[in-house]
Order: structure tokens, then sequence, then C-alpha cells
């Protein structure tokens, strides 16, 4: 892995789906906070550009899902611009962006998804996409996929995201595996020997090679 060819996404870890006040609350969020703070500060020492991608709805609501609209006005607006404590946009310390980093709001699951992600990351010459955040099974796996549909080398930091059970986070994480996702941990990431192959970057190389490649 070449750091300078590296980028860490970190989504949606807002309060409104930390706190165990909020009707969003993913229930293993907030154990994660600890292990993407310091995967947040290995990445900055690296010189790993991190990418915060967050939700905001609009406060008449006409961007929030069909599916979690009914539960939005039931919840008090969460997620409005400019709002304060458990229902809001705020973020505890660790992932308070500094210098250097970028914001992006998306509109659905995905980081892909209608943003400027793709764009940014191409500019920056990024082969090799760290996840983390939350929820593993909605916006993490979604996130994930469209990363390989859009050839980037995708590392997900299982203890740095979060479902509502284990159960569910094992089978995702196992999912994810299978179609191509290496699965590492905040420990292993945050070694000076942690290192993932290109493996985007060697079939691009062999494809070129081939001269007897399907054109």
């Amino acid at each position: 892995m070449d750091w300078k060819t590296t980028a860490l996404v970190v989504i949606d870890m807002e309060n409104a789906f930390i706190s165990k006040e909020s009707p969003l609350c993913i229930q293993e969020a907030a154990k994660s906070v600890p292990a993407c703070g310091r995967v947040i500060r290995k990445a900055r020492e690296r010189g790993i550009p991190v990418f915060f991608v967050n939700r905001i709805y609009r406060r008449n609501g006409s961007d929030v899902e069909f599916t979690r609209y009914d539960s939005w006005l039931g919840g008090n607006r969460y997620l409005a611009p400019n709002s304060k404590g458990a229902l809001s946009i705020e973020v505890p310390a660790e992932f308070t962006p500094q210098k250097g980093d970028y914001t992006i709001i998306k509109p659905r699951f995905s980081a892909f998804f209608q943003t400027e992600l793709d764009l940014i990351l191409r500019r920056l010459g990024v082969k090799t996409v760290i996840l983390t955040g939350t929820t593993t099974p909605n916006c993490i796996r979604t996130s994930c996929y469209d990363g390989l549909s859009l050839d980037y080398n995708i590392l997900i930091i299982e203890d740095c995201c979060s479902s509502n059970t284990a159960e569910i986070q094992r089978v995702n994480m196992e999912d994810m595996a299978r179609v191509g996702a290496v699965i590492t941990d905040s420990d292993t990431f945050c070694t000076d020997v942690f290192a993932v192959a290109d493996f985007a970057g060697e079939i691009q190389r062999r494809v070129q090679q081939d001269e007897t490649a399907p054109e």
C-alpha cells in the first residue's frame, strides 16, 4: 500500500446515529468511537487524506428517504442543519475536521452516491479507500460495493464500523470480504508494518500487458 494513493472515509459518525436517545441510534456505534479516533490520528500522521461523509436533512424533509420519512417526522426532524444535541449533526471530538480534511454531505446511504467523493479521490490519485463509520449493513456496505464498482481497492476496519448486533456485523463483514474487500482491525492498521496489496492496480497492469485481452 502506498499511503499517497490512499484515503480514509469516515461515514455518519454524528450524534443522531451514536446517541442512545436518538431513534436512529446504532447500538454498537458508541463503542467504535475510540478505535475510529485512533485510526483517524494515524491516517493524518501518514499523510492520508481524511474524508468525513455525513448526512444532513433539509428542514422541510424534501430530501429524506421515503422509507425513513415517518420516522423523521416522529423523531423531531433529526439531522437538521445546525442542530444540537442527541438528534443532531454534531459529532464527538474525534470526528471534528482539521485543516486538510474533507467534508462531504451525502443524500443517501453510499458515500459515492450523487456526491463529489469519486471526483476528488481521482483528482488526488487515490487507489485505495479505507471505510469506517456506521452503519455497516447500510452505509458501509453500499459504499464498499460502489467503491469496488469504481475500481478502488476497498479496505474496511471492522472495529471502526458498527451495526445494531454482533451477528449483523459478522455476516456483513463476511459478505464484503467475499466480494473483494480487505477486512482488518484498528490495531493492525496502526502498526508500522501494516500493508495491503494494490489488487486493482495489479489487474490493470496485467490487462495492459495482455495483448490477447478482448477489446
